[in-house]
């Protein structure tokens, strides 16, 4: 049996389809835009093969490539760290500001509202998101950055990187912070481990949570752990509790609802 030491986040994909290829992996709401979205395991590997192979094939994305994403935590988002993971880069978490990190970025992934700081910064390659629920087009965009949403649906279904990803190379730089791919499998383990995320449980987190918290711990951690999660950006916390119920979550992280337990909170 591969230990975390020797795994990468595709592993941890991997292993999710294999155990659980129907059953929901990411379902996200938008409260203001009254959407929902549920993505089964095989769904989102899906998302995450187009999404790998349009990085692959048209920026040469591959491994010691860096890709700067500038977007917030949203089931699109998933897909593109998942996406630059397989591929074998390092994944630059950032702000539009930050001109520095984004300037030794080969490619850059930004959500529509912050494509107008970028375009002045003349970034290598640009690429939008409309983060539309369905995954929709940019609307009303004239500017430079090809749409992620156009782009994405032309690419294959399955996906082979050109080199296999190094469990010792580079995954993920947060600040002065860098893991390795084999590091962020080893810490979303340990995360999980301590904050009490256990094999089958629906963990619901809000979008701002997810954010400052950072994609190990909303993302990688439930996947580590044979866990599902519901993603919420801008809550009614009104509803909260009711949807907890529809979705049959279990528990919580950052957000507290009668009666579900929140992670990394004593019983």
């Amino acid at each position: 049996m591969r230990t975390p030491s020797s795994l990468t986040p595709a592993d941890l994909l991997r292993e999710t389809l294999r155990r659980a290829p129907a059953a929901p992996l990411l379902t996200a709401y938008d409260d203001v835009a009254a959407s929902r979205v549920e993505l089964s395991a095989t769904t989102f590997a899906n998302w995450v093969a187009k999404t790998a192979n349009l990085l692959q094939e048209e920026f040469d994305v591959g491994p010691g490539s860096r890709v700067a994403v500038v977007l917030p935590a949203h089931w699109q988002t998933a897909a593109v760290l998942m996406a630059a993971w397989s591929c074998g880069a390092t994944v630059v978490e950032t702000a539009a500001e930050d001109d520095g990190a984004l300037a030794d970025a080969d490619v850059v992934l930004a959500d529509q509202g912050r494509l107008g700081p970028l375009e002045e910064l003349e970034v290598p390659e640009l690429v939008g998101l409309s983060l539309h629920p369905l995954g929709a087009g940019m609307a009303g965009y004239t500017g430079p950055a090809r749409d992620f949403a156009l782009e994405v649906r032309t690419h294959g279904d399955v996906f082979t990187p050109w080199q296999q990803p190094d469990p010792a190379a580079p995954a993920l730089v947060v600040g002065g912070l860098e893991l390795t791919q084999a590091g962020l499998v080893e810490t979303a383990t340990e995360l999980a481990q301590r904050l009490g995320v256990g094999a089958g449980d629906r963990v619901l987190v809000d979008a701002r949570t997810a954010a400052e918290a950072g994609p190990v711990a909303w993302l990688l951690a439930p996947l580590a752990a044979g866990a599902s999660v519901v993603l919420v950006t801008a809550p009614d916390l009104s509803r909260l509790p009711r949807r907890a119920t529809d979705e049959r979550v279990t528990a919580t992280l950052g957000t507290k609802i009668e009666g579900i337990r929140e992670l990394g909170r004593p019983a």
